[in-house]
């Protein structure tokens, strides 16, 4: 039986040319090899499966090739080639920096650097993973990566460059690979396919490239796991069913829904999703993927943004042509908004419902203000309503006789001055103007006569209305204002600032309670009181004093006792 050898091995590119996803660095290598510009030092560094180690090996084969072709292709017939492929090479050494990190492992590497190459131009050391040295390890092969014999090439690669030494870095030519784009995945996996045997869907094949996420490697090994369970012929639903992916064919289907409204038949998919074992946080995220990749299909320019194959970006251009590109914005921020509060929500299935039947209510939402919008038609009609005219003359013949009594408005000017020299001599000229006028009933509910209980309840009831103002709060909370005669009150206050701060804020307090107190005669004064300072005691002897004076019996039980202060 003929060993089997995996695709990820088989399929691995020999040359340059056949590195997928990477033409930029590729050429780069190229053109120094043809120029014979070759550093000393190389860090190749990006994400698995790109192709780092591979270009490694590409790249050492081709410099120590005795007859290369155009300059930068190894010829695969030289002595130097012939050994590399057959993996017998001794001008090629590979080191596995996760198993070997310790200072002694580099100190036989350096060890080994002594010794020149017997077949070919240079020695080339190929480190890979080598962001797993350890500290120590790291400077021992500081020297001599930064001076090495003329014949030692050093390439280090690494999935986590932010790991490696600065030391290190700056020593190196640093080449950063690129994720594999999921058109060139699918490309390369068809021409696997095709030398396989293999019949394949490109459909198929876009669900393989999306669940590498840009590693070749991966990829390869997911083909070479359909091959193993659909034979010869791989399918879309035989694949998502292999994978557990969700099919997309739910996220189109719940947009039409959407679009239809139709909430019913959004939530009975989302069952259906559930049922077969899917994560709901996962399909809110995969949802609003599928949103977004319909939102970009909506514009040539942003076309390019849509990472699928063709087949699957038609299907994402029809329906964007159903789509409005507000609907889509808010279809989005719905998801986002669930995607946040999914992970905090106690009942997660709700909420995902919940934010599934408000994108079915998206177009309903728009149509009801349009449906209202002919209501206030009728409003014309009140136009004729002017017709009550005739009611505001009368109102018209008693403004001039008030005149000259509502002129002299200035009895509510005391209210502003707020208890701070009052003039009783206009208030009766205005109470007589306000008789004038047949208005007693305002002034008798203005005079409303008030107790000492009420003053209090309402000036306790200030601490309350002023509860954001954490000072002028507490200077009602501790100044309560004492009756001197039946429409004047006084407060007290030994503090000269609290006296200045009160005297800003009392117009406003005074408003307010005239109002609850239904009384505008009320003022309040404000009386600096004497300050007098507590006395403390601290020593022993003051502590006893202050004690004595307030309980002569101590001073006597002190003598009778012969007690002794300390």
């Amino acid at each position: 039986m003929e060993n089997y050898i995996v695709s990820a091995r088989k399929y691995r590119p020999q040359t340059f040319e056949s590195v997928v996803g990477q033409q930029a660095l590729t050429q780069t290598l190229q053109n120094a090899i043809r120029q014979n510009h070759l550093a000393h030092a190389y860090l190749f560094c990006g994400p698995r499966g790109v192709g780092k180690t591979t270009c490694a090996r590409i790249f050492a084969k081709t410099i120590n090739c005795l007859n290369p072709q155009n300059g930068f292709d190894a010829c695969n017939e030289c002595e130097s080639c012939k050994a590399f492929n057959e993996q017998r090479s001794f001008n090629i050494h590979e080191l596995d920096a996760a198993s070997n990190n310790s200072v002694e492992d580099i100190r036989s590497l350096i060890d080994q650097v002594r010794i020149p190459p017997q077949i070919g131009k240079y020695s080339v050391y190929i480190i890979d993973e080598v962001h797993m040295l350890s500290a120590g390890a790291f400077n021992a092969l500081l020297k001599t990566l930064e001076e090495p014999p003329s014949y030692a090439i050093f390439i280090l690669a690494t999935t986590e460059k932010h790991k490696v030494l600065p030391t290190i870095l700056s020593r190196c030519q640093v080449y950063d690979f690129n994720r594999i784009t999921i058109p060139d995945t699918i490309a390369y996996l068809q021409k696997v396919a095709a030398n396989e045997g293999v019949k394949v869907s490109e459909e198929a094949l876009n669900v393989v490239a999306q669940k590498a996420d840009g590693g070749m490697r991966d990829a390869l090994s997911i083909f070479d796991q359909l091959v193993a369970f659909c034979g010869n012929e791989i399918t879309y639903e035989r694949t998502i069913e292999v994978l557990n992916v969700l099919s997309a064919d739910y996220y189109f289907q719940l947009v039409e829904s959407a679009l239809q409204h139709n909430v019913a038949k959004a939530l009975l998919l989302f069952n259906d999703i559930l049922n077969h074992g899917f994560d709901a946080g996962h399909f809110v995220t995969g949802f609003a993927q599928h949103l977004r990749d319909v939102l970009v299909s909506k514009d040539p320019q942003t076309l390019p943004l849509l990472e699928t194959g063709d087949a699957m970006r038609a299907r994402y251009g029809e329906q964007a042509k159903h789509c409005h590109p507000v609907w889509i914005f808010q279809a989005l921020d719905i998801l986002n908004t669930c995607d946040i509060n999914y992970r905090t929500a106690r009942n997660k299935r709700l909420t995902v419902e919940l934010a599934l039947v408000k994108l079915c209510q998206l177009g309903v939402a728009q149509q009801v203000p349009q449906q209202a919008a002919p209501a206030p038609a009728p409003k014309p009609e009140p136009a004729p309503q002017p017709k009550p005219e005739p009611k505001p003359e009368p109102v018209k013949i008693e403004v001039p006789q008030a005149e000259p009594t509502a002129a002299p408005s200035i009895p509510k000017m005391p209210k502003i001055g707020l208890g701070f020299g009052p003039k009783k001599e206009e208030k009766p000229e205005n109470t007589n103007d306000q008789s004038s006028m047949t208005n007693t009933p305002p002034q008798e509910e203005s005079n409303r006569p008030f107790t000492v209980d009420q003053l209090r309840d309402a000036w306790v009831g200030l601490a309350a209305i002023h509860s954001e103002e954490p000072r002028l709060k507490q200077l009602i909370e501790n100044y309560t204002p004492a009756m001197v005669d039946e429409l004047i009150a006084e407060i007290q206050m030994p503090n000269p600032w609290q006296m200045k701060e009160m005297r800003k804020a009392l117009p406003g307090l005074l408003t307010q309670l005239r109002k609850t107190l239904h009384n505008d005669h009320l003022q309040i004064e404000l009386i600096q009181a004497e300050y007098t300072q507590e006395q403390m005691a601290f020593t022993a002897e003051e502590k006893y004093k202050l004690m004595a004076e307030q309980n002569p019996v101590l001073a006597q039980l002190k003598e009778k006792l012969d007690l002794i202060i300390e």
